[in-house]
C-alpha cells in the first residue's frame, strides 16, 4: 500500500466514524451539550492521524513478527484441529480466552509504573467521544494489541476468524470511548458499554471495569462498577505534558529527567 492509498483509507475511515458515531452522539448524549469540536479534540485527531499513517504500520509489524515466531512453535496438527472447529466456536473461544488475558493485562497497566507511564497516554483524555479512543501511545498499543490477540496466535485459529475479530473489537473500542449512554442496563453485566467504560476512566486510576467486549470478568474478579450516572471528570492527576510530541516522549524518559523537566516546567509557570 503506497502513501496516498493510506492517506485515501485514512480518511475514508475518518469519514466512516463521523457518519457512525456522531448521531448516536447527538441521540444519546452520556454527556450532554458537548460539543464535537470539544476541547483537545486536536490532539485526538494527531493520534488518529498518528496511528492510521505511522504507527498503525509498527504495530503490525511488531505482532506479525512475533505471530510468525509462536507459529513456527506450534505443531501443524494442533493449528489444523483448532480450525477445524466449527466457525462460531472458534469466535467463542477466541473472546473468552482474549478478554481473561486483556483482563489481568489491563490491570497490570495500572499497577505496575513502567506499564502505566505508557497506559497514561489513553487516560489523559479529559473528554470521552469515539475520536479520544485513539488516544494512545504506539507502545501500549503493541502491548494491548498483543495481547489481546495472543491467544489466538498461540491456538493457531485461522486468518479468517482472526481478521473479523481484530475489525470487531476496534470497532467495540471505539464505542465504549463514545460519549453515548443508551438505555440498556440489563445488558451491563453480559456486554460492555460506554458507560462502564466511562468508569474506568474516572479520575480514579483504580476505579476498575478492566475488562473489554464482556464485564463478566470484572464481575468474576471484583472489579465491576457501574453506577447510574456519568464520573464527575476523566483524565489523570499526575502532571502531564498537553501536547501530542511531548505525550510521546515522555513516557520514553528516564524518570530523574521526567521530574527535572517538571521542575522546569513550574519555574516558568511562577
Amino acid at each position: 500500500m503506497n502513501y496516498l492509498e493510506i492517506l485515501k483509507y485514512t480518511a475514508i475511515s475518518f469519514g466512516f466514524l463521523v457518519l457512525v458515531f456522531y448521531p448516536m452522539e447527538r441521540i444519546f448524549p452520556a454527556k450532554k451539550g458537548q460539543a464535537f469540536f470539544r476541547p483537545n479534540w486536536i490532539l485526538d485527531l494527531c493520534y488518529f492521524l498518528g496511528q492510521y499513517i505511522i504507527f498503525g504500520s509498527l504495530v503490525l509489524f511488531v505482532l506479525s513478527y512475533f505471530s510468525d515466531y509462536l507459529l513456527a512453535i506450534i505443531p501443524e496438527t494442533f493449528r489444523t484441529k483448532v480450525a477445524s472447529q466449527p466457525y462460531i466456536l472458534q469466535a467463542i473461544e477466541v473472546i473468552v480466552l482474549s478478554d481473561f488475558c486483556i483482563y489481568w493485562a489491563h490491570r497490570l497497566q495500572h499497577q505496575v509504573p513502567f506499564l502505566w507511564r505508557f497506559h497514561k497516554v489513553h487516560h489523559s483524555a479529559e473528554h470521552l467521544d469515539w475520536l479520544a479512543a485513539h488516544r494512545e501511545h504506539p507502545l501500549d498499543s503493541i502491548y494491548t494489541i498483543g495481547i489481546i490477540n495472543l491467544p489466538a496466535f498461540v491456538l493457531g485459529f485461522p486468518l479468517e476468524t482472526l481478521g473479523g475479530f481484530i475489525a470487531f473489537r476496534g470497532i467495540w473500542a471505539i464505542y465504549i470511548h463514545s460519549n453515548v449512554r443508551l438505555p440498556l442496563p440489563f445488558l451491563r453485566k453480559l456486554i460492555g458499554s460506554p458507560e462502564l467504560h466511562h468508569w474506568h476512566h474516572d479520575l480514579n486510576k483504580d476505579a476498575g471495569n478492566y475488562a473489554n467486549i464482556s464485564p463478566l470478568m470484572d464481575v468474576v474478579f471484583g472489579t465491576y462498577v457501574c453506577p447510574d450516572k456519568e464520573p464527575e471528570a476523566f483524565g489523570i492527576k499526575e502532571d502531564f505534558s498537553k501536547n501530542y510530541l511531548g505525550q510521546l516522549l515522555m513516557p520514553m524518559l528516564p524518570n530523574m529527567l521526567v521530574n527535572k523537566l517538571t521542575e522546569i516546567k513550574s519555574r516558568f509557570k511562577k
